[in-house]
């Protein structure tokens, strides 16, 4: 059976709209798997039985996700000790402190260097090109900071792009969370 010409267009839409909602339920299902790895880390650490650990589904499909996310460490400047880990996945890059690191948002250079100058300047670029039409809207690098009290647990960085910016988000936030660490000392 033949279409017609409106009607493949109309087919292709339909295709183009399936593959845009695919790639967010997706990067929403990773964020979510992402958070439940948190959670469990931090069930653990209360000394709880990890909940993934109840049933083996769920256990696979967690060592599945960390099996294709790459580890790096984030170090202190000042002493070499592992301040956080950063989980980095074709989609997003998961900074997750240490257990035993307590840093507050409002401590600074956070907000004023990491948030406002490094990822607010990538966002700016991306903004700029989705206005000349180079990217979409939806593909703006974008951030979330989760707490637990008023101390950074994680931060999830999504739309990345590029491996520079994985580089450059790496370093300054390690730089960052070293001055914050050495901010709280005094």
């Amino acid at each position: 059976m033949k279409h017609s010409e409106e009607q493949i267009k109309e087919i292709a839409s339909w295709r183009e709209d399936l593959i845009k909602q695919i790639g967010k339920h997706t990067q929403a299902i990773e964020i979510l798997e992402a958070r439940l790895i948190v959670l469990d880390s931090m069930l653990k650490e209360s000394s709880f039985t990890k909940a993934s650990s109840l049933e083996n589904v769920k256990k696979n499909s967690e060592e599945t996700i960390v099996k294709e996310r790459k580890s790096i460490p984030i170090t202190s400047g000042s002493d070499g000790k592992v301040i956080a880990n950063a989980f980095v996945s074709s989609e997003q890059v998961e900074i997750i402190l240490e257990s035993d690191i307590g840093i507050a948002a409002d401590v600074p250079p956070f907000k004023s260097f990491f948030i406002d100058r490094i990822i607010g300047e990538m966002k700016r670029k991306d903004a700029s090109d989705a206005d000349s039409g180079k990217i979409q809207k939806d593909s703006i690098i974008d951030y979330i900071i989760n707490k637990n009290g008023s101390n950074i647990r994680e931060i999830i960085i999504k739309n990345y792009k590029e491996k520079e910016r994985v580089n450059e988000i790496i370093n300054t936030v390690g730089w960052s969370f070293t001055r914050m660490l050495e901010n709280i000392k005094r």
